[in-house]
């Protein structure tokens, strides 16, 4: 399988049509390098609020792209059709009855949709935003294997990914939005754990560049990545492909599923395997 990771920019389009077109471009360019799969960062929807809100206001940027919601991930439906490519959009948020859940659609060549809900809110999402914590970890069954997704803070629980890892995930996707250097490291390092502690690919995909217009994606720093295990087969470092930090576009990726199962056959260690040893119950020692 081949990924493209597609760091995107937050300069506000003149509207919906020129929006899509952008992703309709990344599209395109992903299906002509013989991609199967394009990642989209979390949030990169907001970025359709800078075609009609032009200074910063939180709450009548959020109702924008909630109010198109439907209408956004439609179109990407379409795209996804037509260039017979697999379609992460990242995270857009929409309604769920009175609240707010942060999603990230999962779109097939076919047209089929699915949705992962972000799970765990980050203190701004939640005191700032009013978005609600939704549903726990999927694993999609796609035509190019089980993939899991684990948007930007649900990444840095062990957990979540290790549920979709034991439900047969060899891939987790982790569209991010951190607006400074310490919350990209967040990401960046728990994804790198999360790929040796699993033995699987994790990739992370950000939302980069500022926006003066914007109260909600003003600064957005990071750079793509697909990291593996640090085990026979693979980078010594774990890092198969990075691109560079706080510039748009799009990093390609190749994964092997058969290299997982090799690795987690044959590996220095076991750490697949070793998730599943009995941890015992943890005493505590007076020591004064």
């Amino acid at each position: 399988m081949k990924l493209a990771l597609a760091a995107f920019g937050v300069a506000p389009p003149r509207d919906l049509k020129f929006f899509l077109a952008r992703i309709e471009r990344l599209a395109a360019e992903s299906g002509m390098a013989g991609a199967d799969l394009l990642v989209l960062p979390e949030y990169f929807s907001m970025v359709l609020a800078g075609a009609e809100i032009k200074s910063p206001d939180l709450a009548a940027e959020l109702a924008y792209v909630v109010d198109r919601a439907d209408e956004l991930i439609a179109a990407l439906v379409s795209i996804a059709q037509r260039h017979k490519l697999h379609i992460l959009a990242g995270s857009v948020p929409m309604r769920d009855g009175a609240k707010i859940r942060n999603r990230a659609p999962f779109i097939a060549p076919s047209g089929a949709l699915a949705f992962q809900d972000k799970q765990a809110m980050t203190r701004c999402e939640a005191e700032e935003w009013g978005i609600t914590g939704g549903s726990g970890p999927n694993v999609f069954a796609t035509a190019l294997g089980k993939i899991g997704v684990s948007i930007c803070y649900d990444s840095e629980f062990p957990l979540h990914v290790r549920t979709q890892v034991t439900a047969g995930a060899k891939l987790i996707l982790i569209p991010s939005c951190t607006s400074t250097p310490a919350g990209f490291n967040r990401v960046r390092l728990s994804a790198r754990v999360r790929a040796v502690e699993n033995q699987c690919f994790t990739a992370i995909v950000p939302l980069v560049g500022t926006a003066a217009w914007s109260a909600s994606i003003d600064t957005n720093i990071g750079h793509a990545a697909l990291f593996t295990p640090c085990d026979e087969g693979f980078p010594d470092d774990g890092v198969a492909a990075a691109g560079p930090l706080n510039e748009p576009g799009l990093t390609f990726a190749q994964v092997d599923f058969t290299a997982i199962d090799a690795v987690r056959a044959h590996g220095n260690v076991l750490n697949d395997r070793d998730w599943a040893q009995k941890i015992p119950p943890c005493p505590v020692v007076e020591l004064v």
